[in-house]
């Protein structure tokens, strides 16, 4: 196996960790907030529901490995995938170190793109793919608002005025359910991202001639990922569980199931969201169903603030990594 490859799956797997540990508070945030679940058992829920959902699906995984760039123009530059890695992997850090529920998915597009139109200028990019990606991305957050606001409304009606202990007891049992199938769609979604990244590298580099996913990289993926869920992103999981709104249990079911229904929906579509966007949005779709003065906004403005920056920061990142992995071995 080439050094190149090699680098690239050992930074892929890397990722895979760290978005593991940097997106934990999707799964188990809201279910620790509301005492649906202690710590352990959250981070045992999240680790193996996480690995599951790693395992399942692959149609996330070809849509990374080909629609992002072009492969006949980057097959001369697989270096670029190396130098996007690393970009991703630094602002995860980074936004992680600050307690920002950034997006690993938007990292690791923007990085990408950096990478690549630095090594081969605009025809090196899908613009097709690209668009269907960003389309994916960018709605994805308001639909999980809808979706979180929504299941609270039903809930609400539902319930109506019998708020007490029973009530709560009763949604904290549901809400275990709701978070379990929040941290399956989690591995159906994320994990397939370093799927697709070390596939796109197979074939760069000549070792693969399509973006079918083998099994090794299956396992290796979902491995990763569900070590670093099992490792924990407490900084993160304070926002998300705390920070946006105070969550009870009907309203932190609301939010597991509303996320959850979106990310799986897209996993169906083979379309990558971020589940960090759509779990933030959930939690303040829920957080406003019981209206405005629920929801922190400062808080909110903060999230907000880092999905902004999150793409160009990324595609300048990438590109400037790869300007020095041009050079030589950035690794």
């Amino acid at each position: 196996m080439g050094e190149v490859l090699l680098s690239i799956i050992c930074l892929a797997l890397a990722f895979d960790f760290i978005n593991g540990f940097h997106d934990t508070a999707n799964a188990v945030a809201t279910s620790l907030a509301t005492g649906a679940l202690a710590p352990r058992p959250a981070i045992f829920l999240a680790t193996t529901m996480n690995f599951a959902g790693a395992l399942t699906f692959t149609g996330v995984a070809m849509t990374i490995a080909g629609d992002i760039v072009d492969t006949a123009v980057l097959f001369q530059y697989p270096r670029a995938i190396q130098a996007a890695l690393l970009a991703a992997i630094l602002w995860n850090l980074f936004t992680w170190a600050g307690g920002l529920p950034s997006s690993s998915s938007h990292a690791l597009v923007g990085a990408l793109t950096g990478a690549t139109l630095a090594a081969a200028g605009a025809p090196g990019v899908n613009l097709a793919g690209m668009t269907t990606i960003l389309q994916a991305l960018i709605l994805s957050p308001p639909l999980a608002l809808v979706a979180g606001f929504t299941v609270m409304l039903l809930v609400s009606y539902l319930t109506g005025s019998r708020a007490g202990p029973r009530r709560d007891h009763r949604f904290r049992r549901w809400q275990r359910l709701a978070a379990a199938f929040q941290a399956f769609s989690h591995g159906t979604n994320d994990a397939q991202k370093t799927m697709g990244v070390i596939t796109l590298a197979l074939v760069l580099t000549g070792y693969q001639d399509n973006f079918v996913v083998p099994l090794w990289v299956k396992v290796l993926s979902a491995a990763a990922l569900a070590l670093g869920t099992s490792c924990g992103g407490w900084r993160i999981i304070r926002t998300l569980g705390r920070g946006i709104t105070h969550l009870n249990p009907p309203a932190g079911f609301a939010a597991d199931m509303g996320s959850a229904l979106v990310i799986f929906t897209a996993t169906l579509w083979g379309l990558p969201v971020s589940t960090t966007h759509v779990v933030s949005s959930s939690i303040t779709g829920a957080g406003l169903a019981r209206g405005a003065g629920n929801v922190s906004w400062p808080t909110v403005a903060r999230i907000i603030l880092a999905w902004t920056f999150t793409l160009p920061a990324t595609i300048a990142l990438g590109a400037l990594l790869y300007a020095v992995s041009a050079r030589g071995s950035i690794i």
